[in-house]
Order: C-alpha cells, then structure tokens, then sequence
C-alpha cells in the first residue's frame, strides 16, 4: 500500500468499472486491503444472482465457509436455510454475504475460533459491500446480528431496541435487522432454541410479507 493510502481506497481500486458479481468476485480474491488475508484460506465472497429481492448480510464467514470459499455453508447456515424455507422466502432467490469476506479467527488447540472483526477491518471491506448492495438492488436488505446492522445501520443501533423493525435507509426500500442464525445454536438449551428460532423465522416471515404487498 502506498504510503499515505487508506484500506478502503485500495480497495475501492480492485472494483472493476462495470462491475457484475462475477467480475467482482474475482477481483475480491485478491483483496489485500486489511490483514485478515495473511491467515484466511481464501476469500468468501457473497453469492446469489442480480435479480434477488432480499439480501442477508451476516457478519464473516466462519470456519466451514473459509474452507469452502462459500458463505453460509456451516451450521448457521443451514439453519438459517430451514428458517428461510419455515418463512416462505425461496433460498435461491436470495442474495447472502458478509460485511468481512475473509475469516478471522484466533487458534485454540486444532480449532480455529471465530473472532470479532475490528472496525478499521470492516472499513476496509466496505466497498464489496457497497457494491455488492448497487449491483443486486435489493428490495430488502436483513442484517444478521449486531455487527452487520452496525455497519450498515450506523454504530449507534441497538439490535436488542430495534430488532425486527424497518429503518428508513438510502440502501434499500426495505431494511431490517434481526439475529445471527450462529446465535440460535448457542442457546443454553433445546427449549431456548426452539423459542429463538421461532421469533427468527418471524423475523423472516414480516419481511415475506413486506414482499409480498
């Protein structure tokens, strides 16, 4: 980086001057715009096609997506799959991606634990995302956990005040936070879990009916 740049003009850099989720997938491989790469397996980039209606946007991949090069592919995943099918919006027709697009983590023995991203990591990021949100055009786009609804929210949100409501947004006419579906498996038991994971799916459920009017 040259001295005196910023993280997010290097990014800004890589974006390809008419970009497509394609092109800019492949452009992101190479992003180099915070450190997380030097320890990540790869980039995880969203994925989804230009015509979604609803974009969710979680927080970084974990470890099954740094793997796989795809996001929400682990155990949150696939819960957030049933949840999406629980509340009647068609999986391939939504658009998923994360604020952070590598994997951060810190060793703990063989396991690999997530760990929060900083905020110089998620600015650094923001341009992927934000040209992520021009190209799909969502009419929707659902935050999943604090950090996503930070960064696009603004740092004063609060998802435990305002979770479920739609705030007012250039992003999109439709914006929303809720939960992480990663939080729901941490539920301290199986009658916490059910419960959490109804009030999720009726999360999903409002923004189906949104949709739908």
């Amino acid at each position: 980086m040259a001295v005196g740049a910023s993280p997010e003009s290097e990014a800004w850099e890589l974006i390809p001057e008419r970009p497509t989720l394609s092109s800019l997938r492949q452009a992101a491989a190479g992003c180099r715009a915070c450190r997380l790469w030097r320890n990540a397996t790869q980039t995880v980039f969203g994925e989804g096609t230009e015509e979604a209606e609803v974009m969710l946007v979680g927080e970084q991949p974990g470890d099954r997506e740094d793997l796989s090069g795809r996001p929400f592919v682990g155990p949150a995943g696939k819960l957030l799959d049933r949840a999406l099918e629980e509340a009647g919006i068609d999986r391939h027709k939504v658009y998923v991606t994360n604020v952070v697009k590598h994997f951060k983590f810190e060793p703990r023995g063989k396991r690999r634990i997530h760990k929060k991203p900083a905020a110089e990591e998620i600015a650094a990021c923001r341009p992927w995302l934000d040209t992520e949100i021009r190209v799909v055009n969502p009419r929707a786009i659902v935050c999943l956990g604090a950090t996503a609804a930070q960064a696009l929210l603004g740092r004063t949100f609060r998802l435990t005040h305002h979770r479920g409501e739609f705030v007012e947004s250039p992003l999109a006419p439709l914006v929303t936070a809720t939960v992480h579906p990663s939080s729901i498996l941490r539920a301290r038991d199986d009658e916490s879990r059910h419960e959490e994971m109804q009030a999720f799916v009726e999360d999903l459920r409002v923004v189906a009916r949104r949709l739908a009017v």
